[in-house]
């Protein structure tokens, strides 16, 4: 065999070992998924399509842009709803039960201070409370924001009211006059009553 056949047959026989080179090949989508695609994107073009905009929200997130709307502020003179008030002001401590949490937060279910003078509950809302005060026979510590400055006389009436006469509470309703005679005989005060003590003047 000649030098010039020797050196094609190795050049052949290198050719041979190496492996051929990578390619990319096309892989198509299994008719399974395409099947299921095709289900789930005709059931969301039927849902758009029979969706009812005015069904009630209870029976899903079908709400409208009313439904959404923040309720508009009572026009002057209207009623004030108490058992708003409380829910969005007093019940995360004092629960909506009226129970409180045991030496945490004082029920007002009961309480000789809810229920007593209708001063002494106007007092409380309209300065809180920063000390020591026994509910019930149970001691409590802690501090309850005022509540002057954020609400009008109606609604501290609205709210005193309406926690006179829940949960069992059979005390008589607060008018809003009343609140305004407790506001103007302590508006030189700029703290908190300092517990069960300094409250007990208003018994």
């Amino acid at each position: 065999m000649t030098l010039h056949s020797k050196r094609g047959q190795a050049i052949h026989d290198a050719h041979l070992r190496e492996n051929p080179e990578p390619h990319e090949s096309s892989t198509p989508i299994p008719v399974l998924l395409l099947g299921l695609v095709a289900i789930l994107l005709g059931w969301a073009i039927y849902y758009i399509a029979t969706a009812n905009p005015r069904t009630p929200p209870q029976f899903g997130d079908r709400r409208t842009l009313s439904d959404l709307s923040a309720t508009a502020a009572a026009a002057p003179g209207a009623a004030v709803d108490g058992a708003q008030i409380f829910s969005a002001q007093c019940a995360a401590c004092h629960q909506a039960t009226g129970q409180g949490i045991l030496g945490v937060f004082p029920p007002l279910a009961g309480s000789e201070w809810a229920t007593g003078k209708e001063r002494l509950i106007v007092q409380i809302l309209l300065h809180g409370i920063d000390g020591p005060i026994t509910v019930k026979g149970a001691s409590y510590q802690g501090a309850m924001p005022n509540f002057g400055e954020k609400l009008n006389d109606a609604e501290i009436a609205a709210v005193t009211s309406y926690v006179r006469k829940q949960w069992g509470n059979t005390a008589s309703p607060i008018s809003p006059a009343t609140v305004a005679t407790e506001r103007d005989a302590t508006k030189a005060r700029s703290k908190p009553w300092t517990g069960g003590d300094e409250l007990a003047q208003f018994r």
